[in-house]
């Protein structure tokens, strides 16, 4: 009777252990691919990220190229990340509307996309978007790096926090300007039609403007007009990530009555002229990107934190721990 007593015990044991050992093993698959704990922080895998926007889907230069698939606690990002090397950087690069341009706008999921470069050990972005010009000195071809934004997307999800944790980061400059005059003078160095500054309008789209919002833009003072970047650089922000916008103009919108109506076949066409500026300029600046961060974009965070430590839950902790990082 003992003996059956004990063997029984034993045999519960067993029939328990496969369970725990399961879901180890499948907190263990996700752990790795999200990188987001357990990841050393002092061997990160990239520390400069590009994201590439409309006809940029991949990075000429890279060495050491590996895809991976990574897991956020937003979801997954638009496509795997490629990991490399350029010039000596590790770099990670997301093709932003994931490869074959497969996901709209508005179904960006901006979050994990970011935070997908984040715990990857990413500090510094440069996005490249295509963007139609709102000024007549801005022509299609040329370069803006811009400084501002203005927002006129709708319902976009575009913060790390709430649900039990509170923050707002300052977001007036909403670019790192250590990154961007970086860039800037990468492309002067480089002879490209590059424009230091400007605001970029971020609409909802799909569609384009109307004529009546296109000229309504022009009388705020708007420089440039496109569909993604303002999430990334406010999400980029909460990150304590540095980042930069390369906006490839290629079009006058809707405005300029000479210059006809947007038309998708010549947008492509100035891209496939544009992507090589573009590709050539983050090669020229990626070993300053992975330089010191002399801006304040590492210490965003520090004084943004409302909510009481003690009441932070442990899901949020551990989003923190990432962004903060």
């Amino acid at each position: 009777m003992t003996k059956k007593r004990k063997t029984g015990s034993a045999s519960a044991g067993r029939r328990k252990r496969p369970v725990r050992r399961s879901a180890r093993a499948a907190g263990d698959r996700a752990h790795a691919a999200s990188r987001t704990r357990g990841a050393k922080r002092s061997q990160p895998q990239a520390t400069v990220g590009i994201i590439g926007g409309s006809g940029l889907y991949e990075m000429a230069g890279f060495d050491q190229k590996r895809a991976v698939s990574v897991l956020t606690p937003f979801g997954r990002p638009s496509d795997d990340i490629v990991l490399g090397q350029l010039d000596g950087v590790r770099v990670a690069f997301l093709p932003r509307h994931g490869r074959g341009h497969r996901i709209a706008p508005s179904e960006l999921n901006f979050r994990a996309n970011v935070f997908a470069l984040k715990s990857l050990g990413v500090r510094s972005v440069i996005a490249v978007s295509a963007v139609g010009s709102l000024r007549a000195e801005i022509t299609p071809g040329q370069l803006v790096v811009p400084d501002q934004f203005i927002d006129r997307t709708r319902g976009r999800i575009s913060t790390f926090f709430g649900d039990g944790l509170v923050a707002h980061v300052s977001f007036a400059d909403p670019v790192c300007p250590r990154l961007s005059s970086a860039v800037v003078g990468a492309g002067e160095h480089l002879g490209l039609p590059v424009h230091a500054a400007g605001t970029y309008v971020c609409m909802e789209g799909p569609q384009f403007s109307t004529r009546a919002e296109s000229e309504l833009y022009r009388m705020w003072g708007a420089d440039i007009i496109g569909m993604t970047n303002l999430q990334e650089a406010k999400l980029a922000r909460e990150a304590s990530m540095c980042f930069a916008t390369i906006a490839m103009v290629t079009d006058y919108d809707c405005w300029k009555a000479d210059a006809g109506d947007v038309d998708v076949q010549e947008i492509l066409r100035v891209l496939t002229a544009n992507v090589g500026r573009a590709q050539e300029i983050i090669a020229a600046v990626v070993q300053d990107a992975d330089g010191q961060r002399t801006c304040g974009c590492a210490d965003a965070l520090r004084d943004a934190i409302l909510t009481d430590r003690t009441r932070i839950p442990a899901r949020a902790r551990r989003m923190l721990d990432v962004l903060a990082g």
